[in-house]
C-alpha cells in the first residue's frame, strides 16, 4: 500500500493561464493547485525539464486577479507538468488561501496546511 505523504490538500481548480519556462511563454490548463504548486498541462506539446524555472500567472477573474507563483518544474508525465510554489507574492498567496479555503470547506484543515507552510 502506498502512502501519501502529500501535507497540502490539491484543489481541482480548472483554468486558463501562462507559464514562462525555458525563454519561452506557454498556454496551459491548471488542473490542481495548492499551497506548494500545481499541475498543469500544456495546450501544445511541450519539452520542459525537471528544475527548469518557471513562472506559472493564473487568472481568477475578467478583473485581473491574478494567482502568480515560481519555482522549478518538478516533473512532466503524460502531458503534464508539475511547478514547486518556492515565491508567491502577498497578494497572490491571499488569493490562493482564499480559493483552497472555500474548495476545503474546513477552515481548521487550511490553517493546519498554512501553519505547515509557514514551518510552525
Amino acid at each position: 500500500m502506498t502512502q501519501n505523504r502529500r501535507q497540502f490538500s490539491r484543489i481541482t481548480f480548472k483554468a486558463e493561464a501562462r507559464v514562462n519556462a525555458a525563454g519561452k511563454e506557454f498556454s496551459v490548463e491548471v488542473i490542481d493547485i495548492s499551497l506548494k504548486g500545481a499541475l498543469f498541462r500544456p495546450e501544445k506539446a511541450i519539452s520542459i525539464d525537471a528544475g527548469t524555472p518557471a513562472v506559472l500567472q493564473m487568472r481568477l477573474d475578467e478583473m485581473g486577479t491574478l494567482i502568480r507563483m515560481e519555482g522549478p518544474i518538478t516533473h512532466g508525465k503524460n502531458g503534464a507538468f508539475g511547478l514547486a510554489c518556492h515565491e508567491i507574492d502577498l497578494d497572490s498567496i491571499t488569493h490562493l488561501r482564499r480559493l483552497v479555503e472555500l474548495n476545503l470547506g474546513d477552515p481548521s484543515l487550511l490553517e493546519r496546511e498554512f501553519q505547515h507552510l509557514l514551518g510552525e
